[in-house]
């Protein structure tokens, strides 16, 4: 017995090991399968490829996929490699149910759109490899017109379609792209400094050849897409609101909570957590209000807030002035905070005009390659409508230690993680941490008077109300005036700002909740480590463990933290 004992041990000390390695060959296999995966041409499709039978495919080779995943037994794997599993889990279920509830179909947004999307395309050309790529999009253009025009026809046939009244001012997203001189087109933009490598021959044959793109192939686009908004798209659009009104809206809007949160949540508790955060902030923010010494009702301090010149820059320059000294002092307090710094700078630059009407109030984006920053945009666009009081909680989100700081170091991972996790992205996630920034911005001393402060709670109950308005919109039966209201009666953002919020919140279900369900669950790890730790809790150590596997779910998130208090314990 006591033999057959030993040999049964020692099989069992042998066959762990040989299923734990298998188990990693086998999901090394599925995600090189993945990462390998080239559903078109880009030689052929510059722009990529925007049709149902794409996304058809896509759906199918995502569910094969996912059948492998989910044979394989997680717990054989290394934490690592099982972060890996679940993300590609995650990205794979989003494949299918996209094709699923048929989502390709609406292909807009109040402030973007397939037409507004190619504006992400207009960068600086470093090379002659990188010119002749931009002019092979442009020329491409056309097709992916026609590709989402097609989409957007079967959408208006079946229902599937943004509301109408998301499109007030909606014009200046093609309108300002339609001009009488190719040189006057923001797509020429590009062609006016021409890498100092190129000869003088190359750059006078490289200009001829955007002068025929940009006449041919981009402002007779841009007419196209004008008519057919105004001609097809706006008369026949749905005048509901919610995505409920959608077929299979309700299960839609259930699943895209889901999505954006990495939770199971449901749309009364999201709505509830966000009337208690904005009653918590309001009662802070009347504190900060005395602390300015105004005197009058919290609506007239709102009032004074949005009308006071003094909080106002006069030019656009002068608002991107601020903005890049408030980047400059954060950065000055980053090694405080944080063991390791990306590689990649930032720049501070305004929203481009063609999209600014209707855009955000500020942006991060990424490098589209290596020799390109990521850039903090700055809405310069009405200018009355942006306070310099919220400006340190705007750059502190947009660019470090939010978005910069943190898609910048998850890009910098290298071969620790698999490639699809480098430029990977979580909204619960990163916005969580965008949001979060703004906070750990107050601990950098980057506010410093109450207005400032005032700003940073004002940004903080501008994403609590978007749990109540997105859930209010979307499962409750919202009306946009009923939103637009509750915006204006708890926070200082400008009525242009609360208008072009509400619009997105109607055209992207879902995604607002995002940013107060991650930053309450990253404040709520960071009390669970300051308690457990007292004395021994290291904030550079504690970043260090949100930000070393990359962007991860929020139930991932928690592990990892419970498992570094346990460690330091």
């Amino acid at each position: 017995m006591r033999s057959l004992f030993i040999v049964f041990s020692l099989f069992l000390f042998f066959i762990t090991p040989l299923s734990s390695q298998n188990e990693a060959k086998d999901l090394k296999k599925i995600i090189k399968t993945y990462e390998d995966h080239k559903p078109f041409k880009r030689s052929e499709h510059p722009l990529g490829l925007y049709t149902k039978v794409h996304y058809e495919k896509e759906a199918e080779f995502a569910e094969g996929l996912l059948g492998q995943l989910n044979k394989l037994e997680l717990s054989e794997l290394s934490d690592s490699q099982q972060i890996s599993a679940t993300l590609l889990k995650y990205d794979l279920i989003h494949t299918i149910k996209t094709y699923e509830y048929e989502a390709y179909l609406n292909p807009l947004l109040s402030d973007a759109g397939f037409h507004l999307s190619l504006n992400y395309h207009i960068r600086d050309l470093n090379s002659y490899d990188q010119v002749k790529a931009y002019l092979n999009k442009l020329n491409a253009i056309p097709e992916y017109v026609d590709q989402h025009f097609a989409l957007l026809r079967e959408g208006l046939e079946k229902g599937i379609t943004q509301p109408l009244v998301i499109f007030q001012g909606y014009e200046n997203t093609y309108d300002s792209q339609i001009v009488n001189d190719y040189k006057k087109s923001y797509f020429y933009k590009p062609f006016e400094q021409l890498p100092p490598t190129l000869t003088a021959q190359q750059k006078d044959s490289v200009r001829e050849a955007a002068k025929k793109a940009i006449t041919n192939n981009v402002i007779p686009q841009f007419k196209r897409i004008k008519k057919f908004f105004e001609t097809e798209y706006f008369p026949k659009t749905r005048k509901s609101l919610g995505a409920s009104e959608l077929p299979d809206g309700e299960e839609y809007y259930d699943y895209l909570l889901e999505y954006y949160t990495t939770l199971d949540m449901t749309a009364d508790e999201i709505h509830q957590i966000g009337l208690s955060e904005v009653e918590r902030i309001n009662s802070e923010m009347k504190e900060v209000m005395s602390a300015t010494g105004f005197e009058g009702s919290f609506a007239e301090f709102f009032d004074f807030l949005r009308t006071d010149e003094q909080f106002y820059a006069e030019t656009p320059e002068e608002l991107l002035m601020f903005a890049r000294d408030i980047a400059k002092r954060i950065d000055a307090r980053l090694p405080a905070f944080f063991k390791k710094l990306p590689r990649k700078p930032y720049g501070v630059a305004e929203v481009p005009a063609a999209i600014a009407p209707k855009y955000t109030t500020g942006r991060y984006i990424g490098a589209s390659n290596d020799t390109d920053p990521g850039y903090y945009w700055v809405n310069t666009y009405d200018l009355p409508s942006r306070p310099l009081y919220v400006l340190p909680s705007l750059t502190a989100h947009e660019a470090v230690p939010g978005h910069h700081l943190q898609i910048s170091l998850n890009n910098e991972l290298g071969d620790r993680i698999p490639e699809f996790r480098r430029n990977f992205y979580i909204s619960a996630f990163g916005e969580g941490w965008g949001l979060y920034s703004e906070f750990l911005a107050e601990e950098m001393g980057i506010y410093r008077n109450p207005y400032e402060v005032f700003g940073k709670l004002t940004y903080e109950q501008w994403r609590a109300c978007r749990l109540v308005v997105d859930t209010g919109i979307h499962s409750k039966g919202w009306t946009r005036e009923r939103a637009v209201d509750f915006m204006k009666r708890n926070t200082a953002l400008s009525i242009h700002e609360i208008n072009t919020e509400v619009d997105r919140y109607i055209s992207w279900p879902g995604q607002a909740v995002s940013y107060k369900i991650g930053e309450l669950k990253i404040r709520e790890l960071r009390k669970k480590a300051e308690a457990a730790l007292g004395p021994n809790f290291d904030i550079r150590k504690f970043h260090e463990v949100i930000l070393e596997e990359g962007v991860v779910t929020l139930p991932i998130l928690e592990k990892r933290v419970m498992a570094y208090i346990r460690s330091e314990s």
